[in-house]
């Protein structure tokens, strides 16, 4: 992101004084707040906030900063992770046949869109291949059955250490990660689908809405839980569809919505713009 900015996102129990607190303990060490978002849930009583600041005069090195904030974080029971614009986080992209969201991710990031380094990608097909070469990525087919999957997910968990990945993205990955997979990448999992679910279920949701008349279809991106696409929520959108739309219109236009919901989610984690509390996500996005 070219800029030497600390960012704290955190959670805990609402009270008085929190922002008070947090604002001068960045203030005692000589830092500069760029910026500052709160958001209070009072029916529970739970108070987030995310406040970005200037490193540059700051009088706390990075690896001190945790160790000084601690007593506070105690103090109001927060949970909370500190992150830096200047670490440029790894990902991994998984995919099977579905061109359209890799093509948006890839594009994006040569465009400078997506601040991370895209170390792999990883599919279950090898029909995209010719695509991660095109932009340069190595990729890594790995055929599944329901016998080798436990087996295949070792393999993959293997390279994925080995690059050091922050987050996975699955960019219309046909395969349902086991729950001991996702244990390895709490919310550094995020996937797109239809928002047809759990209306229209099954291989064909197109077909359905279109038997059915709908006037709006849609795209949901969210983290991935072992509850099959349960997980919170990052970002959705909608387009408006007619008894004019062939099913072939509503699928090109279901990809379209998906690549861009995709694309806004995976910018918000990068960014470090997300709490997850419960099963929902507070998005910080101003």
């Amino acid at each position: 992101m070219g800029l030497n900015h600390a960012i704290l996102l955190l959670s805990c129990p609402d009270r008085k004084g929190i922002v008070a607190s947090v604002s001068q303990f960045i203030y005692e060490h000589n830092g500069n707040i760029v910026h500052a978002e709160q958001y209070t849930d009072t029916k529970k009583g739970q108070f987030f906030m995310r406040i970005e600041w200037e490193l540059d005069d700051f009088d706390l090195g990075k690896k001190e900063i945790p160790e000084a904030f601690s007593p506070l974080a105690q103090q109001f029971q927060m949970k909370w992770m500190l992150c830096f614009t200047d670490y440029v986080p790894n990902v991994a992209i998984f995919v099977s046949k579905a061109p359209h969201c890799l093509y948006e991710i890839l594009l994006r990031h040569s465009a400078g869109e997506i601040p991370a380094n895209i170390k792999l990608i990883i599919s279950n097909h090898p029909d995209l291949r010719p695509v991660a070469e095109t932009f340069g990525t190595p990729f890594y087919f790995f055929p599944i059955t329901p016998e080798t999957k436990s087996s295949v997910e070792k393999q993959e968990l293997a390279i994925l250490k080995k690059h050091h990945i922050d987050l996975i993205i699955l960019a219309r990955y046909m395969q349902v990660l086991t729950p001991e997979f996702i244990a390895h990448y709490p919310n550094r999992i995020i996937n797109i689908h239809h928002s047809f679910l759990p209306a229209f279920v099954g291989s064909r949701p197109y077909h359905q809405a279109r038997e059915r008349g709908v006037k709006i279809i849609g795209a949901t991106s969210h983290y991935v839980t072992p509850e099959l696409d349960a997980g919170p929520i990052i970002e959705q959108d909608v387009i408006r569809v007619s008894h004019r739309d062939s099913v072939e219109d509503l699928i090109r236009k279901g990809r379209d919505i998906e690549k861009l919901v995709l694309a806004r989610a995976i910018k918000l984690h990068l960014e470090n713009r997300i709490v997850v509390y419960e099963n929902k996500t507070i998005i910080f996005d101003t």
